[in-house]
């Protein structure tokens, strides 16, 4: 048996192949029948929870949601996926599939399991090509454009469904036989598949143990036991009664102001599931601010310690790097990022964060001097952490991008400076005398966001000026990928290559300085003596380099906040929200935080676990006016 793993690490299965048939060495069972594993998905799982029938009638921009406790192979997961396809709604509307995973498959065993069933391979492949890295927590995938969403929870099936916010419609009890995995079928765990049903939930399950349709009845399910598939002569089916019909979930009109890549990207989410939303923002288009920078590094600093900061940290990461693999080739450049030790502090940090924690190697991988010079190009001083899946992006023209969309309408040119609740909606005005009406608005506005919360006292953001100088293309030994220290480091885009930023906590200019670029060069050489052609820093004209000022958001405490806004009494404003305090890690962090607020604002299962939730409230930077004077 493999031995737990350092945290984020998670140990995974391990198979034995007999007659080409998966089992598991721990828990001595098959993951599917021998006889036919796919036609018994269909006959326990899917007949028996009437999918094909039910997911016809999903109407229009609505969704489903589907429960297992036991991902295995994933072959209930593309069956599902298939039989939506087939059958599901052809205007927008979302298939999400829930699944816990405590010993989850290696991609290499993935994909010869999956390779049995010819008919499901483009399903297999575009799951296979999202599979996420194996560490603990919540994965979310998005797949088929953004009709099916696959929450994965690597962990104990008891910690994922008291992290994880959902009401399933259907349950697939799977996750080997009861006497051969006995936590799996607690009754501890059936209680919380309760909590986690509504009326008319329905459940089945190829085992028809006493004991477990005993606990199901106790739990409120009405149970009964029909044939099974094959050899099996029974299985259960259940249903949760209904008393009283279910409302229509109605999400309502929809405004977000600031239209840079966190609004941009928020949108785009929204708009996809079918939700209407108008961007708002001062410039004549999107990116006008700190996303407007012509190359940014798409990277995180993870934390020596894995607590919930540096979950947040993991989670956003891999989940952007699957987001932005839509505009690979176009405005995503995953080059791999280097973290360089450049200095006695980050090299000891680096250590102990090595020693602390168990990263599989498609996270990232700790590299030599001589190693860090080959895979970035450019001679270093030091290794350092080196990220395969991370690197640069074009984030003006991503969000141009991200905001062309039908479903998403655009006020350009409307400087908001009120926001006020009226007869259950939210007026919107501008300076210019225009009014945007909506029934729920989202802020994202970075540093000026306080200026429109209506609430008494103050929050705690800071601004942040951060300059970045552009460098000639002819003047640097251009790296194969972004280098990270002091300073970040671009391959050139085109003629030109970004590098910086400034980070200026006490200074408003919003002009580009030549102090600043004198600052810029100075770290990227310390950092990297050979960057420059000239050896000498002072080689480059700084005075006639270009560049651009931008001004970051961040919080007291340098965590993001997503959610929605308090009003100095701890309840929630209606219908308002925040998204802001990214700081410099906005390209990051954006793509899990818009997923996250579209499935609160559209209704749907949530992303991210309690845990995450809690550290994203925006409750914690509200300041009441007696702590402001």
């Amino acid at each position: 048996m493999n031995s737990p793993l350092l945290p984020p690490g998670i140990e995974p299965a391990e198979l034995a192949w007999r007659d080409g048939v998966p089992e598991s060495v721990r828990f001595g069972d098959v993951y599917f029948s021998r006889d036919n594993g796919l036609e018994e998905t269909r006959h326990v799982f899917l007949r028996h929870n009437g999918l094909p029938d039910r997911f016809s009638r999903v109407p229009e921009c609505g969704h489903f949601v589907i429960a297992e406790n036991g991902f295995g192979t994933g072959l209930n997961f593309l069956a599902a996926w298939q039989a939506w396809l087939s059958h599901g709604p052809a205007a927008p509307a979302t298939l999400h599939f829930i699944s816990v995973e405590r010993f989850p498959l290696a991609r290499e065993d993935l994909t010869r399991a999956l390779a049995l069933w010819p008919e499901l391979r483009p399903l297999a492949d575009e799951l296979i090509r999202n599979y996420p890295p194996l560490v603990r927590g919540v994965h979310r995938l998005v797949l088929a454009g953004g009709q099916v969403r696959l929450t994965l929870y690597f962990g104990d099936i008891t910690d994922a469904w008291q992290a994880l916010d959902f009401h399933a419609d259907a349950w697939f009890l799977d996750g080997f036989a009861p006497a051969c995995n006995p936590g799996m079928w607690l009754n501890e765990t059936i209680t919380q598949i309760r909590a986690h049903s509504k009326p008319g939930t329905t459940l089945a399950t190829f085992t028809s143990v006493g004991r477990i349709r005993r606990a199901l009845i106790e739990a409120g399910f009405d149970v009964q036991k029909p044939p099974g598939f094959g050899r099996k002569r029974h299985m259960l089916r259940g249903v949760l009664p209904v008393s009283e019909p279910a409302r229509e979930y109605n999400p309502g009109s929809l405004a977000i102001i600031g239209a840079g890549i966190a609004g941009c990207a928020l949108a785009r989410n929204l708009a996809e599931r079918g939700v209407p939303v108008t961007l708002v923002d001062s410039a004549s288009g999107p990116g006008s601010e700190a996303s407007g920078n012509a190359q940014g590094a798409m990277y995180v600093k993870l934390g020596v310690e894995f607590n919930d900061q540096t979950e947040l940290a993991l989670q956003a990461l891999t989940f952007a790097q699957r987001f932005y693999d839509t505009w690979r080739g176009a405005y995503w450049h995953p080059t791999g990022l280097l973290q360089l030790a450049q200095s006695d502090q980050e090299a000891d940090r680096q250590r102990r964060f090595l020693q602390r924690n168990q990263y599989p190697n498609d996270v990232l991988i700790p590299v030599t001097r001589e190693q860090a010079s080959e895979l970035s190009g450019v001679a270093t001083n030091s290794g350092g952490l080196w990220f395969p899946g991370s690197g640069w992006l074009e984030p003006g023209n991503l969000c141009r991008a991200l905001a062309d969309h039908p479903m998403i309408s655009v006020s350009w040119g409307v400087t908001v400076d009120r926001l006020l609740p009226c007869n259950g909606k939210w007026h919107i005005s501008g300076s210019d005398g225009t009014t945007i009406v909506a029934d729920r608005v989202v802020i994202c506005t970075g540093h000026l966001s306080s200026r429109l919360i209506p609430v008494k006292g103050r929050f705690r953001f800071k601004s942040i000026r951060g300059q970045v100088t552009h460098l000639p293309r002819e003047a640097i030994q251009n790296p194969r990928a972004v280098i990270c220290g002091n300073r970040y480091m671009n391959p050139a885009l085109g003629q030109t290559a970004v590098t910086g930023a400034t980070f200026d906590l006490n200074d408003a200019n919003p002009l580009p300085t030549t102090e600043s670029h004198r600052e810029n060069i100075r770290e990227l050489t310390a950092m990297l003596p050979s960057i420059l052609k000239d050896t000498e820093a002072d080689g480059v004209d700084v005075a006639r380099l270009e560049g651009r000022v931008a001004f970051r958001c961040t919080t007291h405490d340098y965590q993001p906040a997503a959610g929605p806004v308090f009003d100095g009494e701890d309840s929630e404003l209606e219908d308002l929200f925040l998204l802001t305090g990214l700081g410099s890690k906005g390209l990051t962090y954006t793509p899990l935080l818009a997923e996250y607020l579209a499935d609160r604002l559209s209704g749907q299962p949530v992303c991210l676990p309690a845990n995450l939730v809690r550290r994203l409230e925006t409750r914690r930077l509200y300041l009441a006016e007696q702590a402001v004077s």
